[in-house]
């Protein structure tokens, strides 16, 4: 069985989500590595994993879909779409896109297309880089991953900003167990089904469009 040359820090094994929430986004336990500082500035956009934070569009998915198993990696999957509301400078807006933003965490699981999150995503982001690490690798050589959806139960912010121009939202993720498989269809291994954990996400909006700075796990 081919090891884990991944690096795995997966988010989700260890509380994931909640980032982790100890330690992982609820993604694959994130072990080491504190995240960036929230108290940083926004960063710059050459600091920033895309030139604009709005990535152009993925194609939708024609087809019947099918979730990724023992067969084969999943088809069809549908791509998250960014509601209108998560356009704006609003409570409700932010809240909405933090719920986008976890969507497009999920729909990386199951295609390995970590492009639409890192539009909207900082590269100082220690946890959200690591499990960008294991989708990316884990969709390679044929290789693919089963489970690992994500979903948010709740999600609340004051909606007060801070000097520095960042929001902070909290959520409570939410993560199936995950499977690895080889390319030969072989399961490399399984992590079960972390507990429910909470993250802080902080995010700021800037040129008409939110952008996340970090998450970081919340002490339970």
């Amino acid at each position: 069985m081919t090891s884990h040359n991944v690096s795995t820090p997966r988010f989700m094994r260890s509380g994931a989500v909640a980032f982790g929430v100890a330690a992982t986004f609820m993604l694959a336990g994130c072990s080491g590595g504190a995240p960036a500082d929230p108290g940083t500035a926004p960063p710059t956009a050459s600091e920033q994993t895309s030139s604009s934070p709005t990535a152009t569009p993925t194609p939708t998915p024609s087809g019947a879909y099918k979730p990724a198993d023992a067969s084969g990696p999943a088809q069809n999957v549908p791509v998250p779409v960014l509601p209108e509301v998560a356009k704006k400078e609003t409570k409700e807006g932010l809240e909405a896109f933090a719920r986008y933003w976890f969507e497009l965490l999920s729909y990386g699981y199951e295609t390995g297309d970590t492009e639409l999150a890192s539009a909207v995503t900082s590269a100082n982001c220690i946890m959200c880089e690591r499990t960008k690490k294991v989708q990316d690798g884990w969709h390679e050589d044929g290789r693919w991953l089963a489970g690992g959806k994500v979903s948010t139960p709740a999600v609340s912010t004051t909606f007060r900003k801070a000097s520095d121009g960042q929001y902070q939202v909290a959520v409570q993720v939410s993560q199936e167990a995950l499977s690895y498989y080889n390319a030969d269809g072989s399961l490399d291994s399984t992590d079960p089904k972390p507990a429910d954990s909470g993250s802080l996400m902080f995010a700021v909006f800037r040129d008409g469009a939110w952008y996340v700075n970090t998450i970081e796990p919340i002490a339970g």
